[in-house]
Formats: C-alpha cells, structure tokens, sequence
C-alpha cells in the first residue's frame, strides 16, 4: 500500500483576527496540513484551538521568535496588517514586511501567502497604498521565495468591518444623504470565497510569483446598500451630493455603526477610489471556486448573526495597542479602586454568578441605569473612541480577547473571575474586575489615573460610580441577566 505524502507544515500569522481565526478553523478541517500559529497572545486564542495545534508566541519585530516560528514551515501566511492607528504605520508595515521576508528565506520556506487589497498605486488611498506596498516587500526577491499575492476589496461576512458598516446603516437609516464615493466601483467578495482561495493557495501548482485579484459582480457601494436592504425586507434610498468631505462621512459612519473613527477614516479614503479586479487570474489558477453574489455573501452572513455563530469580529484585533492583552491583564498597578461586595446564598453558585457577568452588554444592556452607559457610549464615539454600539460577538458567550461595547475581555476563569480592560477615551487606564467568591461578588473597578486630570476625572464620576456600579453588582448576583 503507498504511503501518504507527508503533511505540509502551514505558519499563520494574525491568528487571532479576522481572517485569521477564520482561516485556521478551515484549515484544521484538513487532513493535508500540519498548523502552527504565530500569535503575541496565545490566550486570545480558544482552548479547543490550542489543543490541536501547534502555537508560538512573538512579533514580527522580534526576530528571533519569528525565526522560531518559522523553522520547518512549508507555506507561511501573511495576514498582518494596521488600519493608520499610528503616524508611521506604512513604514512599520513595510519593516515588518521585510522581516517576515527575511526570516521565511533564511528558514528554507518555500511560499508566502498574502492577503491584500484591490486597487492601484495611482489612486490608491493612503491605507490601501500601504497594502500594495506590503506585498512589493513581500514579493520583492523572487528568485529566493515564492509569493502568493491575493487582492480582495470589500470582504462581506458576518464581523467583517465593511458589512456591519452596510448592516447598521440599512437597518437604522431609511433615508441617507450620502458623499459622491458611494457611487465608486468595486468588486465585493465573500469571506468562505477569500477562506477558500487562501486554502486552496497553499497546494496550488505555479511557477514564480502570482497576484491573483478575488472578487464577485462589480457594484457601486450604493448598489451594495440597496441590495443588503433588500435582502434584510427593506427599502432604502440614497441621495448622493457634493459636500460631504471624507472627514464628516467619517463622523456619520460613527454615529451609526460599530467601527471607530481611525478605521472609519481608512474605510472612507479606501471607497474613495475604485477597487476593481486587475486580472483574470483568479479564473484561470483557480477553476473551482466561483465566487458567490453579493446578495448570497450578505444571506449568510444574516443567517450566521441570527444563529449566533459569529466565528471572529472586525475588533478581535488590531494593529492598536490594546488590543495586544497580554500586557493589560493584570490591574495591580491601579492606585485607585472602587469596589462592590455582594453575598449571594446556596440558591446561587459560583457558575451562575459567571453565566450572569458573561451575559452583560451588547443587546442584554447594563440593568437599570442603562441610560447612562449609552450617554458614555456616545460621549466616547464622538471622542473618537469606539461606543457601545461594537457590542459582542455572541449573545451568551464570552473569549479571551472579545470585544464586549468598550471593554475588552482580558482574562477569564470559567466560574471564578472575568476581568473587562477600558477601551473607552479616559486619561489612564481602567479595568472593571469581577472576582467570584464561594459566598460573594467582589466587582472592582480599577483606575490608573494619568496625571492630575486622570485624578480629577475619577473623583468627578464616583457619583455616577455609586449608581451604576452597586446596580451592576446588585443585578448580577440576582441573576436577572441571562445566569
């Protein structure tokens, strides 16, 4: 009997956000390919994951773990990238780029594969010109490595930035005044399209460098609206003019969608300028995937939302700093606390006081004084912060490193603790801690103040704290969330 060819060795890097996650669920229903994940925090990543594959922890700024990473790997995912969360982003993504590069020819891996975006250098915008110039870098010495390069425009999935975009806004405005852009060409594309053309890259038969451009029927983004609409049962009209520049299309995405203003603004400078498929290779080295209609790619993404079987978010993480938990999973350097103890009796136990704390926020709220955590959200969207309306990923289920309104999940402890980081506009750093006791709740909120106006900030909302904190544990122990 023959024996099986061996298994190809597969590094993905950005395991932990969109894609990413994505992409090692499919690949781990494979029996083709060995797994390895290079991730900064492998605490982000699910238990289940974690047993059945192979997981290294670094940056591509750290040479030496990269380089661990990297060592015996076949075929190594490219899925990094930032959305100008800081001034210098093109230049770091270009550094980071070229270490990858580096590190995967001195490891002897024989292919790259790298996931971009649509568009050309001379119209390209500012974010999506530092996605052309990664995959230059990445593509850069042929003759030594071999690049894959994937072109995508707009994805649309269920957590995809661009589709929560077009969801909030079909859903909350009948009548939209809307800037000239929406009338821009693109080429949107399914993410179990992008899943497979990412899968189907690793055994693909080629000679040399490929760029291939991955996309369906070529829409405006207006079109895009009125088809989601109707496919959500509705109708929706959009009135085009001239004075929206794309600073104040930035501000309305805000008021009515999850996204924060950074990744608003490159969204908005990206729909500027037409995306569309630069070649036909797409057909041609991939016969078998036939990309699916818009309208079938915004379906399943609905059926996955009402099936609460959202896999990963836009904001399970970023090139932004608090994103990266493993350094804010440890409050004890806050200097100043308010905390809340509550007892609870035999008729309560300790898992259903935590099925009660992963039940908040999202579409379950904040119990009574609901009101005023909205008033925060808001206040915290129009500072450029991301609000409450990012909610969760699941209803009744909380990760490592999920997303929850303006918090950030950093640490839990099934039955026992669930530690939510602040990832709203306040001067210093907060965490909202909920320690499970045999008899009692313990909720801390944690502030390290910076500088005088972090100090006057705090003492300023006490009162509110008293309110809205002794509710929120009072509420919790009672159970009236889901627990």
């Amino acid at each position: 009997m023959p024996e099986s060819p061996p298994k190809q060795k597969v590094l993905i890097t950005g395991a932990t956000g969109y894609i990413g996650r994505r992409l090692t669920q499919r690949l781990l229903e494979s029996a083709h390919v060995d797994i390895r994940l290079f991730v900064r925090n492998q605490n982000k990543l699910q238990a289940s994951i974690r047993e059945r594959v192979d997981i290294r922890e670094g940056s591509t700024f750290d040479i030496t773990s990269l380089k661990m990473a990297l060592h015996g790997v076949d075929t190594a995912f490219y899925l990094i990238h930032s959305m100008g969360t800081t001034a210098d982003y093109r230049n770091l993504d270009r550094d980071s780029a070229e270490n990858f590069r580096e590190a995967c020819i001195a490891c002897g891996v024989k292919r790259i594969i790298y996931l971009g975006g649509l568009g050309v250098k001379e119209s390209a915008s500012e974010h999506l010109l530092s996605r052309i110039e990664t995959g230059e870098v990445l593509s850069a010495k042929a003759d030594q490595i071999q690049t894959i390069w994937l072109r995508a425009g707009v994805i649309i999935g269920s957590g995809s930035a661009s589709f929560e975009i077009i969801r909030n806004l079909c859903q909350k405005l009948p009548v939209m005044i809307t800037p000239r852009w929406v009338r821009s060409r693109t080429q949107p594309i399914g993410i179990n399209d992008v899943l497979s053309y990412l899968e189907k890259s690793i055994e693909l038969s080629v000679d040399g460098d490929l760029i291939v451009d991955i996309g369906c029927e070529e829409l405006s983004f207006q079109e895009m609206m009125q088809q989601a609409a109707a496919m959500m049962g509705l109708k929706r009209y959009l009135f085009p003019v001239p004075v929206l520049s794309p600073r104040l299309s930035s501000y309305w995405l805000i008021l009515f969608t999850p996204i924060p203003f950074k990744l608003a603004s490159a969204l908005v400078e990206g729909l500027k300028s037409e995306t569309v498929l630069q070649n036909n290779n797409a057909k041609k080295m991939y016969p078998d995937i036939k990309p699916a209609l818009f309208k079938e790619t915004v379906s399943d993404a609905m059926a996955e939302l009402e099936q609460n079987q959202v896999l990963s978010r836009w904001c399970d993480s970023s090139a932004e700093i608090a994103c990266d938990i493993k350094d804010f999973d440890n409050p004890e350097g806050a200097i100043l606390r308010d905390v809340r103890i509550v007892p609870f009796g035999p008729d309560r136990t300790q898992d259903d006081i935590y099925r009660s704390v992963c039940s908040l926020g999202g579409p379950n709220g904040w119990f009574k004084y609901n009101v005023l955590w909205r008033i925060r959200g808001i206040l915290d969207k129009v500072t450029g912060g991301y609000g409450l309306n990012r909610g969760r990923r699941s209803s009744d289920e909380l990760r490592i490193g999920d997303a929850l309104d303006f918090w950030k999940v950093v640490d839990l402890i099934p039955g026992k603790r669930v530690l939510l980081y602040a990832q709203m506009k306040v001067p210093g750093q907060a965490w909202l801690e909920f320690d499970i006791q045999p008899n009692q709740l313990v909720q801390t909120a944690h502030f390290l103040p910076r500088g005088l106006l972090g100090r006057l900030y705090w003492y300023s909302v006490l009162p509110l704290h008293y309110l809205v904190f002794t509710d929120l544990a009072r509420t919790v122990v009672k159970g009236n969330g889901n627990g």
